[in-house]
């Protein structure tokens, strides 16, 4: 009888790993990417029909003639090159580019480092972000009215034409010339004078037209006959019309009124011999020394009221725009610095101080080099955001002058919406707009790169 064989034996059999082993490597791998690709589907989808979709087809209509029927080649992009309109939009668009992200940064870093130093820095930032909540419409709306040239509606030549008339006063007789028959004649540069030379003791008559009633200085009173005096010239300069008709020419009638304030010049050989301002009733007095002299009434007697400045004209619509979008960004600018300015190592800057730097050197050997990243970004970020301004220029410049002030954008609105629409063309300027933005994005991309891999 054989025993049994206890030491031979096989091991029971262990559970199967093909039954109960957790996944592999690979096969986890697998399923978190499905997981990420569910997710970012959507984000896809919506990129592609919203981004590239659109960039596409542009691409192909801008082969196309304005029927998109006819294929024209790089014919639209050979009409970019030389219609005048676009090529003043490219232009515009330069200054842009160059002039406004360059001002808003630089009032942006000039207000984060200011502020720092005064109590009430906090407020004074939150008072220049603020223009950051309203829309582009509306800051051009409210840029419309400050532009205005009637000093009476328009802020920035209210304050123009106020600052002007400290040093020039305008005249209260801009309109006021001589009539029919006067004694008077055009002297050339807008002044006029005597066509005969004047007498001590004759009363001189200077009787002038043009002005209107409700025009006359404050305080003016009805025109006196001067009353000759010995050794002296005397005489009326007034405004020499009856209201009502009536009246008669070169005589003080009783209910005309004298010109008072106006300045009169006794003129011998080329030279000025006295002066005498008029009274309220027009009478004046010269001395001794105007006698055998002409009267002057000089050009500064007429001088027309200052309008201010056209600043929806031509010639300055564009940085009036420029101007109203640096009111709007540069609070962007400002808090991004001032954040990038609180994060500035103080001792730094203190020891710049021990070894005796002042605060310009400070600010442009320390803060500015510690700041320059952060400048980047947000200069970068203004370049981008100009490149397709619309909505200011729209609104402020007004349609006389908007070709003058017309980007990019704004021809490509014109051009494929506007009243003889060519959706080629304008595919064309979109494709130019792109193309020109792309360089710009490809800096700041390589620049987030640089700042992640540090």
């Amino acid at each position: 009888m054989t025993a049994p064989a206890a030491h031979g034996r096989s091991p029971a059999p262990g559970p199967s790993r093909a039954h109960g082993a957790a996944p592999g490597p690979s096969a986890e791998a697998r399923r978190r990417r499905l997981v990420a690709a569910a997710f970012l589907l959507p984000a896809l989808v919506l990129l592609g029909a919203l981004v590239v979709h659109p960039i596409g087809y542009s691409v192909y209509r801008s082969f196309f003639d304005r029927s998109g029927e006819v294929f024209v080649g790089g014919g639209n992009y050979r009409e970019i090159l030389t219609d005048d309109g676009i090529r003043t939009a490219l232009q515009n668009t330069a200054v842009w580019v160059v002039l406004a992200p360059a001002t808003a940064t630089a009032l942006g870093l000039i207000f984060a480092v200011l502020t720092e130093r005064v109590r009430w820095g906090t407020a004074f930032k939150l008072l220049v972000f603020m223009p950051m909540a309203i829309s582009m419409l509306a800051a051009g709306i409210i840029f419309r009215l400050v532009y205005d040239h009637d000093p009476d509606r328009g802020v920035a030549n209210a304050v123009w034409v106020g600052v002007h008339d400290t040093f020039a006063p305008s005249s209260a007789f801009p309109k006021a010339r001589p009539g029919r028959d006067s004694p008077l004649a055009d002297a050339g540069g807008g002044a006029f004078t005597t066509r005969e030379p004047v007498r001590a003791g004759s009363p001189v008559l200077l009787p002038l037209v043009g002005v209107a009633p409700q025009a006359l200085p404050e305080g003016t009173r009805p025109a006196g006959a001067a009353q000759a005096v010995p050794g002296k010239v005397t005489g009326t300069v007034w405004q020499d019309f009856t209201r009502g008709g009536g009246g008669t020419t070169n005589v003080v009638d009783p209910s005309e009124q004298g010109f008072a304030g106006m300045r009169i010049e006794a003129v011998r050989d080329g030279r000025v011999v006295d002066t005498a301002t008029a009274r309220a009733d027009g009478t004046f007095t010269l001395s001794a020394k105007a006698d055998g002299a002409l009267l002057r009434l000089p050009a500064a007697n007429f001088r027309e009221a200052y309008g201010g400045v056209e600043w929806l004209g031509p010639a300055l619509v564009t940085p009036a725009v420029i101007g109203a979008y640096v009111w709007m960004w540069a609070g962007f600018a400002m808090v991004l610095i001032g954040a990038g300015l609180a994060a500035v190592p103080r001792e730094l800057l203190e020891a710049a101080r021990v070894d005796g730097a002042n605060e310009w050197q400070v600010f442009r050997r320390i803060t500015v080099p510690l700041l320059a990243p952060l400048l980047v970004v947000v200069l970068v970020t203004l370049v981008i955001n100009v490149m397709k301004i619309f909505d200011l220029v729209f609104v402020i410049a007004p349609g006389a002058v908007q070709d003058d002030a017309n980007v990019l954008a704004l021809q490509l609105y014109r051009t494929s919406f506007g009243t003889d629409a060519d959706p080629g063309l304008g595919s064309a300027i979109a494709v130019l707009l792109l193309v020109l933005v792309v360089p710009v994005m490809l800096v700041n991309i390589r620049r987030l790169r640089k700042e992640g891999a540090r």
